[in-house]
Formats: structure tokens, sequence, C-alpha cells
């Protein structure tokens, strides 16, 4: 392999997730809300019936809870 290989993501074909859901999401759930824990990041993911991928990163989070800029920086949304 040569460092200037591809990075997974840079891939012809590989699909990058639609991060407006994740934007929408938080905005909705952090609506009167200053911090909220991963669980309940994720639970609502769930509930919103996100994509895989999306999922798998907000699972990735550590415990913890988080400002809607914290998440969206981590999880690579711009919500906020």
């Amino acid at each position: 392999m040569t460092d200037d290989a591809a990075a997974p993501d840079d891939l012809p074909g590989t699909a990058q997730p639609d991060l407006r859901q994740l934007d929408e999401l938080l905005d909705e759930i952090y609506h009167g809300q200053e911090r909220l824990s991963q669980a309940d990041i994720y639970r609502s993911a769930v509930s919103a019936d996100l994509p895989a991928e999306l999922l798998t990163r907000v699972a990735a989070l550590p415990e913890g809870e988080y400002a809607v800029d914290e998440v969206a920086d981590l999880l690579g949304g711009s919500a906020g």
C-alpha cells in the first residue's frame, strides 16, 4: 500500500451517510435541552430509524453527556 492510498470514505462508489438526518434528529432532541447522555441520543436515533452507519457512529460515542455542538462535531453533523 502506498502513502497516498485513498481513504475508505474517498473510494468510488462508497456512499456517505445523509448527515441531514443526523442534523434534524439533533435539532429535535436538543430542543429545550442543554445536554443529553449518549444513551438518550442513541435511543432517539434508533427511534428515528437512522441508517445503520449513523447508528454505529452514535453507538461509538463514549458514555457521558454532550451539548449539541459537541455531539455534532463528534458525529460529523452540523447542528448547533
